[in-house]
């Protein structure tokens, strides 16, 4: 039910309700309250969050390093100034860790319940991807990247570091990959007007 909310808001209500979202958020708030899941128990806690960065974030680099070369590479690097870069990373952190909290914390956890671990992974990227429909770039990118961060939440149960990986790719994506290709990371029927 809420992903069909989700994508209700998506393609319709973001454009005639835009505050719809919030009843929509108090269902899976309400569904942690009545599990007695806690904000720990959802991987809202520091405890992983070393080892993750310990055993992550050199390939984290090495991706980001990677899209940043392409980039410059292929001429594709937006214009925008450092400092401007550096604040839409911030903003975007929060986004990003909120995307990875219902990607893993509600939904995952949701399917780990009828799934094995691998098949609930992968019903989850399959949902997460569909949520970005139309775009077709970010449906690749967030099924492959979404089933990754599911098998990494099923070990480690940390959101803070997926949120940190979200954000920063995201960002990455959005300064190299060309509009012609990634429709300004546009998804619903926006997508049609990029």
């Amino acid at each position: 039910m809420v992903f069909g909310l989700i994508l209700a808001y998506i393609w319709s209500l973001r454009y005639h309700h835009p505050a719809a979202w919030a009843p929509i958020l108090v269902l899976p708030l309400a569904s942690h309250w009545w599990r007695r899941e806690g904000a720990a128990a959802l991987g809202f806690r520091m405890q992983n969050l070393a080892e993750c960065l310990r055993r992550f974030a050199p390939a984290l680099g090495f991706l980001a390093l990677t899209l940043l070369a392409s980039g410059l590479l292929l001429d594709t690097v937006r214009r925008i100034a450092l400092d401007r870069v550096a604040v839409t990373w911030a903003i975007y952190l929060p986004w990003g860790l909120f995307q990875q909290y219902l990607l893993n914390g509600y939904c995952l956890t949701r399917l780990q319940i009828v799934l094995p671990a691998r098949g609930a992974a992968l019903a989850a990227a399959a949902l997460f991807s569909a949520v970005h429909a139309p775009n077709w770039f970010l449906m690749l990118v967030t099924l492959v990247a979404g089933y990754a961060a599911a098998r990494l939440y099923t070990r480690y149960r940390n959101l803070y570091f997926l949120g940190l990986a979200h954000g920063t790719l995201g960002v990455l994506l959005f300064l190299v990959v060309p509009d012609s290709i990634s429709h300004h990371l546009v998804v619903g029927p926006g997508w049609y007007g990029h």
